[in-house]
């Protein structure tokens, strides 16, 4: 849809899927998420300590950007880079209520609005190679869809570290009250940037799909 004097309005997912990036912060409520699609990268390990993380966040930046200008030049379609998100999970669930990273795997994503195909993301990792950003995560960037539908979550406030005791309350409480068991990877949405945010100002979306027990 275009506004008035023609141009076309500017695509912002935060915007289109409020429910899913403006939750509540005082309790867990279910949403139902469509099919939507990412950048991604795959990789393993503390987040903070694993070099393949900063690596997989460059790229997958340097190849949005690459993405929503070419788009905005060629379509005449322009979007807001989205916040970065993450899928994350582990062999034993239990890491992640006792916090241990190093046994983490973990997805980065970016999520692309539905015009934006395959050929438009290969041509935004040659862009960015170009640029002498190339790296093994760029290499190993691709475009995915995924279709969570019924989920669980909450808008977290604070560090990363202090998100443990909701995830166990999540788990362990508000899951089996609800007659609910997991159903994909635990996800989450940084919507703040934590290199210009306090640790206690952070926000952050707190996802798990779910299913009936």
């Amino acid at each position: 849809m275009a506004p008035e004097g023609g141009q076309p309005e500017k695509y912002d997912v935060k915007r289109a899927h409020r429910d899913l990036y403006a939750p509540s912060a005082r309790d867990f409520a279910l949403v139902d998420v469509p099919p939507m699609q990412y950048l991604a990268v795959d990789g393993h390990g503390d987040p903070n300590t694993t070099p393949a993380y900063a690596e997989a966040v460059q790229a997958l930046f340097g190849v949005a950007y690459a993405v929503k200008s070419a788009s905005r030049k060629a379509l005449g379609r322009d979007f807001t880079v989205a916040p970065l998100e993450g899928l994350w999970w582990a062999d034993d669930p239990g890491a992640f209520a006792a916090n241990d990273r190093s046994a983490w795997n973990w997805t980065m994503l970016i999520a692309q609005p539905d015009w934006i195909d395959e050929a438009a993301v290969e041509a935004g990792a040659e862009a960015t190679r170009a640029k002498g950003r190339g790296s093994p995560s760029l290499d190993a960037l691709r475009l995915t869809r995924l279709a969570e539908g019924s989920s669980a979550q909450i808008l977290h406030l604070g560090p990363f570290a202090d998100e443990a005791p909701t995830l166990a309350r999540l788990h362990h409480e508000w899951m089996p009250q609800h007659g609910l068991t997991f159903n994909g990877p635990h996800h989450e949405i940084y919507l703040s940037d934590p290199r210009r945010t306090a640790p206690e100002r952070l926000r952050t979306v707190l996802r798990q799909p779910v299913r009936e027990a």
